[in-house]
């Protein structure tokens, strides 16, 4: 998956993997994690998430990245945000008072960058990747954040030969193969949602599962 596919994506405003409101499973669930209220938070591919203002206002400096230019020129537009934009190594940085979104590739994040992020939210970053990408998405997480993090995971599961992704369908067994060997996985909630999406359903899905998961540093 290269790319141009997410500039198109954006650009031609095919973003309904963009949530019109706070996803439920972080307001559920993120208070249990314990984050320390000026922890920093690394959200990956983060696009223009409501999810972002959410963390900041729980006290949170919070640190998106996202490939796209114009999601993150849309966040802080659509949120009236006043903004200030700077170059730090391959990433263009817009920052506006506790939320900073980082606009470059997430492969390029060094380990200097993601030092002081004590926490990770993942709602839209693992799903959004092809099976090889995943690979190489979970292995990068791990090389570069400290130990010690809390963090949550959203994922969704179906059968994949029913539909092309993205999202893409993670199972738990993946989940677990992927992240158990630096962090501790506990799955907190698990949902059948085929019935609100009408996307999989016009697509002849069968099942539509949503998990969410803590994951935590050993």
């Amino acid at each position: 998956m290269q790319p141009d596919f997410w500039y198109k994506k954006w650009e031609s405003n095919q973003i309904g993997f963009h949530q019109p409101q706070v996803n439920p499973y972080l307001r559920r669930h993120w208070p249990d994690l314990s984050v320390a209220e000026q922890a920093r938070v690394l959200v990956p591919l983060c696009g223009k998430s409501l999810d972002l203002l959410w963390l900041a206002g729980r006290g949170h400096q919070v640190l998106g990245v996202e490939l796209s230019e114009k999601a993150v020129e849309d966040f802080f537009s659509e949120q009236q945000l006043p903004v200030q934009v700077s170059e730090k190594g391959a990433f263009k940085r817009y920052r506006a008072g506790s939320i900073e979104l980082w606009c470059g590739d997430f492969f390029a994040l060094t380990a200097d960058d993601v030092a002081d992020c004590a926490a990770l939210y993942d709602r839209a970053a693992l799903i959004a990747l092809p099976a090889p990408m995943r690979e190489r998405y979970a292995a990068h997480l791990q090389a570069i954040l400290p130990t010690g993090l809390q963090g949550l995971l959203i994922t969704l599961d179906y059968d994949q030969t029913q539909m092309s992704g993205p999202p893409f369908a993670v199972d738990d067994a993946e989940v677990q193969r992927l992240l158990c060997g630096a962090w501790q996985v506990q799955m907190l909630e698990e949902q059948d949602v085929l019935g609100e999406n009408g996307k999989f359903l016009q697509a002849g899905a069968t099942r539509l599962e949503e998990r969410a998961y803590r994951v935590s540093g050993r």
